[in-house]
């Protein structure tokens, strides 16, 4: 390995795919690592056969569940956003020619015990059983406003500055109710706790927008998309592209060492008493574990079954969003289904994924509102992991390392963390104006 490369990346976790696609596509020369012998790393797929070893050790899966390799089972399942920073970026990097789109069917929210579709508009407002009528009408005018908001436009802002002006004083404007607000803060502009409240509005209005932009961009019945046979061809999919501009693949390399110099820079990667040298370092924060610290566990429950989740009018792929507050909790669930109409199962299953962030060392009573809405459950496999960040100067180190990902099952935030190490390792902005028509999804059964 004698060769000199801009930049390694060690893991092929979807973050550090996307970011090898990116900088190969930029001309870098890069070469990528995985000391497992599969794509996808934390956030891989599994069949059958690889989850029961994965939870059980090495139990064989029942049969009734149907064949293993019908199943493609996301360790770290995640809707994308129909124009959301992902589909920009893969339409940016042209890997939507490499995978195939479905439309999502639902998007819930949970609300007093019970679930509901998440009204996105003015009019989906009006219809919906979550508010009362005078508070109907009073939303109504909030999304009115959200729709027409156009930020170059000074007399769509009603005279309010949206920079200034804060989330909770934008929606005490509107008098709406906190339930309300709870479905529109966590099931609409995906906040992932209360703190956006108190912080300027623009971004809270600019999410809102980006929902209903989506919704209304496929005419399906939620704003979400999921490739077919699962994320892990995400993975793959960027690994071809990072190919096709010249970057090497070397997957199975175990005990992947970065070097540093005695300045503590990073200088290369050795792998079986090989060194291949670079200038910078990319990674996931198993390959770094003493640059980065612990900020949290996420807690998740994968359930097999054999119908939708109730109360979803039939989806065979949805998200369902349990916001903190109705749940007496610090952080929001998440519930995420999927079936064979994403070609992630058999005909006739569906798999269902229970995640939040981790507030006790209980992950079975913790998930259990989440759970008890799924109804009869064929199969049930619980677990938790830490979620790491970085803690090191990557002026200092050349060592650009991801977080881990979070319970969301939506990617706006992943997204966010490769945007931002995509800038400090080029020191430009990746320039996301694209032509969304460029990728295309089908919102049929």
């Amino acid at each position: 390995m004698d060769e000199e490369y801009d930049v390694i990346v060690l893991g092929t976790g979807l973050k550090e795919c996307i970011l090898s696609g990116l900088l190969s596509v930029d001309g870098l020369k890069v070469l990528h690592m995985d000391k497992n012998d599969y794509y996808g790393g934390e956030s891989t797929s599994l069949n059958l056969n690889q989850l029961w070893k994965h939870f059980k050790g090495d139990d064989k899966p029942p049969e009734s569940l149907g064949a293993s390799r019908e199943f493609n089972v996301d360790m770290v399942p995640k809707f994308m956003m129909a124009n959301g920073a992902l589909v920009r970026v893969l339409i940016h990097t042209d890997v939507t020619k490499y995978l195939n789109f479905k439309v999502v069917d639902g998007s819930f929210v949970y609300n007093k015990g019970k679930v509901y579709k998440v009204p996105a508009t003015d009019v989906e407002a009006l219809k919906s059983p979550l508010m009362g009528l005078f508070e109907k009408r009073r939303a109504r005018k909030f999304f009115i406003y959200v729709q027409d908001f156009e930020k170059d436009d000074p007399k769509s802002h009603e005279g309010l500055d949206l920079h200034k002006v804060t989330a909770r004083e934008l929606i005490s404007k509107y008098g709406l109710e906190d339930d309300t607000i709870d479905f529109i803060g966590h099931a609409l502009a995906l906040h992932i706790d209360d703190k956006y409240l108190d912080e300027p509005a623009m971004d809270f209005v600019k999410k809102i927008k980006l929902y209903s932009e989506s919704l209304a961009r496929f005419s399906g019945g939620s704003p979400y998309i999921y490739p077919m046979y699962g994320l892990g061809e995400l993975p793959q999919a960027f690994a071809r592209l990072s190919a096709v501009y010249g970057g090497t693949y070397m997957l199975n390399k175990p005990d992947c060492k970065v070097e540093f110099d005695d300045g503590g820079k990073a200088i290369g990667v050795s792998s079986e008493g090989e060194t291949a040298k670079c200038k910078k370092v990319v990674c996931d924060p198993s390959y770094l574990p003493d640059k980065v610290k612990k900020v949290g566990k996420v807690a998740r429950a994968v359930c097999f079954m054999s119908h939708p989740i109730p109360e979803t009018n039939d989806s065979h792929s949805a998200q369902v969003i349990l916001p903190q507050k109705q749940l007496g909790r610090q952080s929001d669930m998440y519930l995420f289904c999927c079936s064979y109409a994403h070609n992630v199962a058999p005909k006739g299953k569906y798999i269902a994924l229970v995640t939040t962030e981790a507030e006790t060392d209980k992950p079975e009573e913790e998930l259990k509102p989440g759970i008890d809405l799924l109804g009869p459950v064929d199969e049930i496999f619980y677990d938790t992991y830490d979620r790491y960040v970085p803690t090191n100067n990557h002026e200092e180190d050349n060592c650009f390392i991801s977080t881990s990902y979070d319970a969301t099952t939506h990617f706006e935030s992943t997204v966010m963390d490769v945007l931002e190490i995509y800038s400090k390792i080029t020191g430009k902005v990746l320039d996301l104006s694209v032509d969304l028509s460029a990728a295309s999804a089908a919102t049929e059964q």
